[in-house]
């Protein structure tokens, strides 16, 4: 039985991982990357995010996407591609519940201490809300 994958990315080495880890462990399976746009990541000083801010992150997005398909590609695999807008664990549980996926596979940042705290953690939060098993790869 062919399952559905997600993989969630951000450019990050960790979710180079990530994609790795998901084109070696679900050989046979559908693979989907996601990558979503944070409004929240684009303003700074208490100002709502410009449509050239909002723009630029959509290229980013793209770009990273790109490479992923690339990557797939030197392995002889295909893998779906999407840009969500929106917070990130939110976007990522709400994309695998919608498309019925088996698996979401995510990169750590690997935060510690205060950091964590402060920040938060896609990867936690991920876990805590997904309908589906998730995997964090470091």
């Amino acid at each position: 039985m062919v399952r559905r994958v997600v993989v969630a990315v951000d450019g990050s080495e960790q979710a180079e991982k990530a994609v790795e880890y998901a084109l070696e462990q679900f050989p046979d399976d559908e693979l989907a990357a996601i990558y979503v746009v944070n409004p929240t990541k684009a303003i700074s000083g208490g100002e709502y995010p410009t449509q050239a801010v909002l723009d630029a992150e959509e290229k980013r997005a793209r770009s990273i996407l790109r490479d992923v398909e690339s990557v797939a590609r030197d392995r002889d695999r295909e893998i779906a591609t999407e840009s969500l807008f929106g917070r990130p664990s939110r976007e990522i549980v709400s994309y695998a519940d919608g498309t019925d996926a088996d698996q979401i596979v995510v990169g750590s940042h690997g935060r510690t201490g205060v950091s964590r705290v402060l920040l938060g953690s896609v990867a936690e939060s991920v876990v805590r809300r997904a309908p589906v098993p998730v995997t964090v790869v470091r």
